[in-house]
């Protein structure tokens, strides 16, 4: 791994191999390609860096809900209360790092009754656990200089006055200390040791996820693309699943050297998370996507989240002879309709909070969020019919009975609405549930003004 330093590549870590044939750390690139030709050199990231380490911070949320991004390399948790959990530090610890070691990160662990104190032992190198403030002076003391994160400038300063560990800072003067390298330092030690408090902000996973996936070289490769974006999608779905949440919308964005990104939203009916299901639906859009130039890196943004709803569903067994194919939920089948003819030829409804039946429900997009739907009405027991006609038809009454071919049966009402009055669209009418001779169930209403009085018929239930 290779880091610009002035304008120079120099190298900043190196492999076993590539020490051996002599590359050594701050040696520059031509330097070290000079002594291994076939050197594999791999330009250090820091926005990779940074997306790792809020990474492991997440995961790390399982262990403890206080956990704190302590500079570029290390992690502060607070795990005073889950000792007893994982049955005391030394199994938790290893429990800890075990887990990151699975993940392909080497971790120096350490225990300190102070956030900073732990900082820098494990920034040192230094493997303990010390559970007492009175033995954190030992424990500090031969700690050298470059563990603290002081500046470049104050640990060349105390270097050349002989200084070369925290325990030769400690036997200074503490006024002379702060008067010659300014009060940061001797705050620092204060806080390492217990003296002054030392309060953190919790690190939060931010509730929208984001993920860059960054290529070594421009890809015009679809099939390439798409397991990058298959990656991109299973983080998305690891990061959903552990708030126990779905998203209705995601976007990737395929960005070019010289063009503007290309967008690729995609949307859901319900709110969704399977990492497969999403995949779905990007095939089938990627199908169709123009990609004007080569792509060189890929963003996955997830959007608003919410809530899954749950069901109980039956055991499902597979592998037994002539097993019926599975079945699918209509709002994966409309999901997918959309993907394959556009957003614009799928349509669903939805019920509105407004008592009159002609305006009691609305067209709405299939994939909108359904937070920005609006405010929906609670049928509770009402019973509407599903297929209500256009404009309500008049009936024929006799003796104040109504028609529809045959005399009508009024089952159940009245049911009185009359609402609207404050604009021109007002109703009075009071609905029945009625039965033909023939065993039609009718949705009937007789109305109350004067001016179209008379029983009209208003929808048919299955």
């Amino acid at each position: 791994m290779v880091e610009e330093r002035h304008g120079l590549h120099r190298i900043l870590l190196a492999d076993s191999h590539a020490e051996a044939a002599g590359v050594l750390s701050g040696q520059s690139v031509n330097a070290a390609l000079a002594l291994l030709p076939s050197l594999q050199v791999i330009e250090r990231s820091r926005r990779a860096e940074q997306q790792a380490l809020e990474t492991l911070a997440a995961w790390l949320e399982r262990f403890t809900p206080l956990v704190c991004l302590a500079g570029p390399d290390s992690l502060v948790l607070e795990i005073a209360g889950s000792r007893r959990l994982y049955e005391g530090l030394p199994n938790l610890r290893r429990r800890i790092a075990a887990g990151l070691g699975r993940q392909g990160f080497t971790v120096a662990p350490a225990i300190a009754p102070t956030p900073l104190a732990a900082t820098w032992l494990a920034r040192g190198g230094q493997r303990v656990c010390v559970r007492e403030p009175a033995n954190l002076v030992a424990a500090l003391r031969v700690l050298p200089l470059a563990s603290l994160g002081w500046s470049a400038a104050v640990c060349e300063s105390l270097s050349g006055m002989g200084i070369r560990n925290l325990g030769d800072c400690l036997r200074l003067p503490r006024e002379g200390l702060a008067r010659r390298f300014g009060a940061a330092c001797l705050l620092d030690i204060d806080r390492a040791l217990g003296r002054l408090p030392d309060p953190r902000r919790a690190w939060r996973v931010p509730e929208r996820f984001r993920a860059d996936y960054e290529l070594d070289c421009e890809q015009s490769d679809r099939e390439l693309l798409l397991a990058v974006c298959r990656d991109l999608l299973s983080a998305h779905e690891r990061f959903l699943r552990a708030r126990q949440l779905g998203t209705q919308r995601i976007q990737f964005s395929f960005f070019h050297l010289r063009g503007a990104a290309t967008q690729l939203p995609l949307g859901c009916v319900e709110a969704e998370r399977l990492a497969e299901r999403w995949f779905d639906l990007l095939r089938i859009r990627f199908e169709r996507l123009t990609l004007p130039e080569p792509v060189i890196a890929v963003r996955l943004q997830g959007g608003l989240t919410m809530s899954l709803r749950t069901v109980s569903e039956r055991l499902r067994f597979s592998g037994k002879a002539g097993a019926s194919e599975p079945r699918y939920p209509i709002a994966q089948l409309a999901g997918r309709l959309a993907a394959r003819v556009g957003a614009d030829s799928v349509a669903g409804v939805r019920l509105v909070a407004e008592h009159r039946p002609q305006l009691a429900w609305r067209w709405r997009d299939p994939n909108a969020d359904a937070a920005s739907a609006g405010p929906v009405a609670d049928g509770g027991a009402l019973r509407r019919p599903l297929w209500m006609l256009p404009e309500p038809a008049s009936l024929r009454a006799d003796d104040g009975i109504p028609h529809y071919r045959g005399r009508l049966t009024l089952l159940e009402g009245p049911e009185r609405l009359e609402t609207g009055w404050w604009d021109a669209d007002g109703i009075a009418r009071d609905y029945y549930l009625a039965v033909n001779p023939q065993g039609m169930r009718l949705w009937v209403f007789r109305n109350r003004r004067r001016e179209a009085a008379g029983w009209y018929l208003h929808g048919f239930f299955g």
